[in-house]
């Protein structure tokens, strides 16, 4: 069972219990901020794993995003496809606030345990489905992954260089905004029926999470009227300001963005051209947007001598708003990130020693919860299903031995 060190004794969602569905990023993440947020959550999976445990098996490389994730969760494993494995859930159920899934449109509820089966049990469960493209229209049943929805959504056509092709962000930034805006919705959820006691069916679609992440982006459409330009490199995406771009440096890159023409005339201090001043083809922001080419070359031409430290060092004595590209060494190793708590070295039973990730969200005068390792695959089958449905050993082996779990 969770202590009172796991949990927090003043964590927010202390005494809430969800049940988490969910596979592979969008659905493990908003309920990994839920289990951050003090909330007991119980990690199902099928008897031979989710998809991301079943990737793990390939390589060290893939194992961690599975540990990231699934921090601080009690794991269990349950056979949808038998009718005993059914049944099982709908007991549980009647004990959870929350179930958390991003299985495809449909899934579930051909299985015989989606919203309108488990509501009907349980009036007050808050029941949140994560899907690509959401649970109605015609785009419904289309496949979703991270990188289909970046293609389709707009994202890859508006990423990479101008004379390049279309390119996907590194990051699954779908998958995880998608997980994002589901825990808001799932928070949301739980204020509404601490009046009115009733659950509710929440849904998020990663194709509509990330839409308003174009803002700039279709700013540039509107206003030139064409899509076909509308790759910049690592300008500013509505190309409405300069310089903002990605700087060579003695030792690499570093980003430097003037927001107002405060910025701008710092930043040529900084530079130590004070003569740049005076040049009409940087003397106000429209002016070095319609000179982008030369704006950058006289950027560049200072930090390509310098070093990225070096570079930041003035700027942000300056205030210009700037940072050296970091690779993801120097980003896990964070000094500030590991001072907030945010990152922390932990000692994984099957990893051994790696930084995971706390939280990004804080609420001040709450206890931070402390961090747990990934539940093994089943590994708390017997106190789970003990504690909440008070299954007997003998019956716990009788399920195994059927394949119900």
């Amino acid at each position: 069972m969770e202590t009172k060190q796991q949990i927090g004794q003043n964590s927010p969602l202390a005494g809430v219990k969800v049940l988490d569905l969910g596979q592979i990023y969008q659905g493990p993440y908003a309920s990994f901020l839920l289990a951050k947020a003090g909330a007991n959550v119980i990690k199902v999976e099928p008897p031979k794993g989710e998809p991301s445990r079943l990737r793990a098996k390939i390589g060290r490389g893939a194992s961690l995003p599975m540990v990231m994730l699934n921090t601080n969760k009690r794991g269990i494993t349950l056979n949808l496809k038998t009718e005993k494995g059914r049944d099982l859930l709908k007991e549980i159920v009647l004990k959870a606030d929350v179930l958390v899934e991003n299985y495809a449109p449909g899934v579930l509820d051909r299985l015989g345990v989606g919203w309108s089966v488990l509501h009907e049990a349980n009036p007050r469960l808050i029941y949140a489905s994560a899907t690509g493209y959401g649970l109605s229209g015609p785009d419904r049943d289309n496949l979703a992954m991270d990188l289909t929805v970046q293609a389709v959504s707009g994202i890859m056509s508006i990423t990479g260089m101008p004379d390049g092709p279309p390119m996907r962000a590194g990051p699954s930034i779908c998958d995880f905004l998608g997980g994002v805006h589901l825990f808001a919705g799932i928070m949301m959820a739980l204020y509404e029926r601490s009046t009115t006691g009733i659950g509710r069916l929440v849904e998020v679609a990663m194709e509509e999470a990330v839409y308003p992440t174009l803002a700039s982006n279709l700013g540039l459409l509107y206003s030139s009227g064409t899509a076909a330009s509308l790759r910049v490199g690592n300008r500013h995406g509505g190309l409405a300001l300069a310089p903002y771009n990605v700087y060579r440096a003695k030792d690499g890159f570093v980003a430097i963005i003037c927001v107002v023409e405060d910025h701008w005339a710092k930043l040529v201090a900084a530079m130590g051209r004070d003569e740049l001043r005076e040049d009409p083809r940087f003397a106000t922001n429209q002016l070095r947007v319609a000179n982008l080419s030369d704006t950058d070359r006289v950027v560049e031409e200072w930090t390509s001598n310098m070093l990225r430290a070096d570079i930041f060092k003035l700027t942000s004595a300056h205030r210009v708003p700037s940072a050296p590209v970091r690779d993801l060494d120097e980003v896990m190793n964070d000094p500030h990130m590991h001072a907030r708590g945010m990152l922390e070295w932990f000692d994984d039973p099957d990893l051994g020693r790696v930084v995971l990730p706390s939280t990004p969200i804080r609420l001040h005068g709450t206890d931070q919860v402390a961090m747990a390792a990934s539940p093994l695959l089943g590994e708390h089958n017997e106190e789970v299903y003990s504690e909440w449905l008070g299954l007997s050993p003998t019956e716990m082996e009788k399920l195994r031995q059927d394949g119900v779990i």
